[in-house]
């Protein structure tokens, strides 16, 4: 059969599949935009009685709300398993430095799988899955690539370090293999690149916009001009913080905009969430959580999580089912019709039905979570060290403390001692897990190479450029 027609029928059978009150929707463009270190609390739609973030409060509003929906406790592993659907572990991630933070080369992408349906795909920001050639997403399915090395702009650790010092204005970047300047606030230098990529691309190919801020990880460094309403109302560094969800927001306000002068709104998937729970601003609010970034705690991984589609889907509405990022994989698969590579076993489960249908049947399920960053040699004893495993219900945290999570959603009362028949099957789910993880760990023992690829291929263009040129 001609390849045009197959796509059609493809593209025809996904319309009948989203058709929401009467309109039809085929698959759509799709961008990611995934933030560093924002927590569930750090949105006014959340209810934060300090910042304002009136583009995602509409984003909010218009979206469907994954209201209890989970991640890793630390950034790195959350996206080795937004990119692979499966947990870091499987893919040799336990760390966000030193060897551990390498997505194994074994791994699928998302990238690849929607490349295979059609799709250009693009990056713009932070990768933080591997510094080494191998591992950098022009090989692991991105079209385009434009980003920082290391886990921040300037960081520098055995194993992942970015630029010698690189600073959040005007940051160096890696462009397709090439370093550029460039001019203004990372943030913002993200999003243009984004958006003039999608302009490049659009109405040729679906495109998947990957678009992952390093911000508002520390340091706090926003534009002054973004502090500035905050300065009265907080402390320096926490207005500081503010200004840079506020940088966020004003951002995707410029992208809304964007995509509707382009005719794109209707016909664009995009999801807004972050990379683990919060961690500056949990002090000031929290959403009533315990734990933050780093901790198994239900502050440790919820996250904002927003789809707004408006050809797809109706906004508006809340799901209150368990969801995780290992989800965002088998999810956007099928809404691009992209076929699932053969024997790819993953541990997440396509939202389809909860994005059609709210109130839509989902079996219970456990989703486990593990800090990782244990000693060098010390994973097989750290089985137990910072980590949960969650149901719908409950959360089994460091094997000795359960909370019912729908009567007590702050965990402040342990009743380990009163259900011993959940902390019975928590445990025996969990045990399982482990056993198949462990011997996938591959990074734990590999050392640092004695040079950091990503700075060394900046200073080896960088001396590339000193050297005269041959004359012709």
């Amino acid at each position: 059969m001609n390849p045009r027609r197959i796509r059609g029928l493809v593209l025809s059978s996904l319309a009948v599949l989203f058709a929401v009150n009467g309109a039809n929707a085929t698959p759509p463009n799709i961008v990611l935009v995934l933030t560093d270190d924002q927590g569930y609390g750090d949105l006014s739609c959340h209810g934060n009685p300090t910042v304002k973030t009136p583009n995602l409060d509409r984003l909010y509003r218009e979206s469907v709300r994954f209201t209890d929906f989970h991640v890793c406790p630390t950034c790195t592993p959350t996206r080795c398993t937004l990119m692979s659907g499966r947990h870091e572990f499987r893919s040799g991630v336990s760390h966000t430095i030193t060897m551990r933070c390498r997505m194994s080369l074994k791994a699928t992408t998302i990238a690849q799988v929607l490349k295979s349906a059609g799709y250009t795909t693009g990056i713009f920001g932070k990768w933080h899955l591997g510094d080494a050639a191998p591992y950098q997403p022009d090989q692991r399915g991105f079209d385009e690539v434009f980003i920082h090395g290391a886990g921040g702009i300037g960081q520098r650790f055995p194993g992942s370090s970015d630029v010698p010092g690189n600073k959040h204005m005007k940051p160096i970047v890696l462009h397709n293999r090439v370093f550029e300047n460039t001019q203004g606030y990372c943030t913002d230098v993200f999003f243009d690149q984004a958006m003039k990529w999608i302009s490049d691309v659009k109405g040729k190919k679906p495109f998947f916009a990957y678009i992952a801020c390093n911000d508002p990880h520390d340091p706090q460094a926003c534009p002054d001009a973004f502090a500035k309403p905050y300065a009265d109302k907080v402390e320096p560094r926490l207005a500081k913080y503010f200004g840079m969800v506020g940088h966020i927001d004003d951002n995707v306000g410029r992208l809304l905009a964007q995509l509707k002068q382009w005719d794109l709104e209707r016909d664009t998937l995009l999801i807004y969430m972050s990379d683990n729970g919060g961690a500056t601003a949990v002090r000031h609010f929290n959403a009533g959580m315990r734990g933050s970034k780093g901790s198994p705690y239900q502050g440790g991984t919820r996250v904002p999580s927003f789809w707004r589609w408006p050809a797809g889907f109706k906004g508006g509405v809340d799901v209150d089912k368990l969801t995780a990022g290992i989800d965002l994989f088998p999810t956007l698969t099928e809404i691009a019709g992209a076929k699932m590579p053969k024997d790819l076993k993953l541990d997440g489960r396509s939202l389809v039905p909860l994005l059609k249908d709210p109130k839509a049947a989902w079996p219970d399920r456990y989703v486990f979570v593990h800090v990782g960053r244990w000693g060098k040699g010390k994973a097989a004893e750290s089985k137990y060290a910072r980590c949960a495993v969650r149901s719908a219900r409950y959360r089994l945290v460091n094997n000795r403390e359960l909370y019912d999570i729908r009567a007590d959603p702050g965990e402040t009362k342990n009743i380990l001692s009163d259900r011993a028949d959940v902390v019975a099957e928590l445990r025996a789910a969990y045990d399982k897990w482990w056993e198949e993880v462990l011997p996938a760990l591959e990074n734990e023992n590999v050392e640092p190479p004695e040079v950091e690829p990503f700075p060394e291929l900046y200073r080896k263009q960088q001396n590339d450029l000193k050297k005269p040129q041959e004359k012709g």
